[in-house]
């Protein structure tokens, strides 16, 4: 863990993207060489972000162009592409040839809640792992954990091998009964494990702020809302990384300008926080962080967190072109929200834990109405 230089990490969940999915590779470097160049190292990917590229991304833009000892990379074991034990050593190899490293500095038990927990445990996954970093290809051993407080310290006593956990946390999901963000952090302290942050902008949802929230923090004079969001996530004892996935060059330059020096909120800047936390729990929107678990299971092909987007935007943001994107733009080539069929795979894999299901219904009543004969 002494190889990291900064509390601050290069998410590669959403990378720039060109019009034909695929990743923006000359974007992407820059960002890369920009980030280094700042004193940066931390980089964190999974083989199911953006449908197995942002692996390749990895050797691409990083592997391929800068030496193994410039940088710290993080990758994971997901569920989906292990069926039993012996499924596992080979899909860890292919990650690292696919990345074009020889070693992991952190390797993750990805997204572990109590059901994926019993998967992970049936085919010794953890133990695996283990076995890998005593053969020197994963450096540090870690979790990233979705679910209740009181599961993550079920795993923390029986793995206590364990050196770090990821979980979600930010200052909209903080006292939130669903993720529990302070009650896990709290468990990783008493059981004196280091922290490492994912979501801390809740997929953008803290940078895209409403009106009225946006003002409380124009009026501070200090920052972009992402930087508050991102010093209020790094300013608690033991958090060893806060993970940012930036799409752009200028969402980059804009983090590590504060990132660079880093300086905790202040007694103000913690009250508007609060007080902009207080604003979106009065709006109810849906609280999806766009991760995009949910629509690889779909049988439907549901771009579920983008009709989510639309939601919100119609009934938060009041922004009446909400209509055009979900009609001609996320069901065009995809299926409508009246089209789920109820299996309820995403649910299992929501790290929200949201009733999607429910929550479709209501998408489909606003956005799916039948027009009136004078339309």
């Amino acid at each position: 863990m002494d190889r990291i230089k900064k509390n601050f990490g290069f998410g590669y969940m959403r990378l720039p993207l060109l019009e034909n999915g695929e990743v923006d590779k000359e974007q992407t470097c820059k960002m890369v060489d920009t980030f280094l160049e700042n004193g940066f190292n931390y980089f964190d990917t999974a083989h199911g972000y953006l449908d197995g590229k942002s692996e390749m991304a990895i050797k691409d833009c990083l592997s391929s162009r800068h030496d193994r000892s410039e940088y710290v990379l993080t990758n994971k074991l997901t569920q989906a592409y292990f069926k039993k034990q012996e499924d596992i050593r080979p899909f860890f190899e292919s990650q690292l040839e696919i990345c074009g490293v020889d070693y992991f500095d952190f390797y993750l038990m990805h997204a572990q809640s109590a059901e994926i927990f019993q998967h992970f445990k049936k085919c010794h996954a953890y133990e695996t792992a283990l076995q890998l970093k005593e053969e020197g290809k994963i450096r540090h051993f870690g979790i990233s954990f979705h679910d209740r407080a009181e599961v993550l310290e079920e795993i923390l006593k029986e793995y206590p091998q364990i050196e770090v956990v990821q979980i979600q946390f930010n200052y909209l999901d903080y006292e939130d009964p669903a993720v529990q963000s302070r009650k896990c952090y709290e468990v990783c302290r008493k059981y004196d494990k280091k922290v490492l942050i994912m979501e801390p902008v809740k997929g953008g949802n803290l940078v895209n702020l409403p009106e009225d929230a946006k003002k409380i923090l124009d009026d501070l004079h200090g920052g972009s809302p992402a930087s508050y969001a991102l010093r209020f996530a790094a300013g608690f004892e033991g958090v060893l990384m806060v993970l940012s996935g930036m799409s752009t060059l200028d969402q980059m330059e804009d983090n590590i300008s504060f990132m660079k020096e880093f300086k905790h909120l202040n007694e103000k800047e913690l009250e508007a926080v609060h007080q902009v936390a207080d604003i979106f729990h009065q709006k109810h929107m849906i609280p999806c962080t766009a991760c995009r678990y949910c629509v690889a299971g779909c049988p439907k092909h549901i771009s579920i967190p983008d009709l989510f987007s639309c939601m919100n935007a119609k009934m938060v943001f009041h922004d009446w072109n909400a209509d055009y994107y979900y009609n001609m733009v996320h069901t065009a080539r995809n299926g409508k929200a009246s089209e789920c069929v109820k299996c309820g795979k995403c649910e299992k894999v929501c790290p929200q834990h949201l009733r999607i299901r429910e929550i479709l219904e209501d998408v489909a009543k606003e956005f799916e109405k039948p027009q009136s004969a004078a339309e």
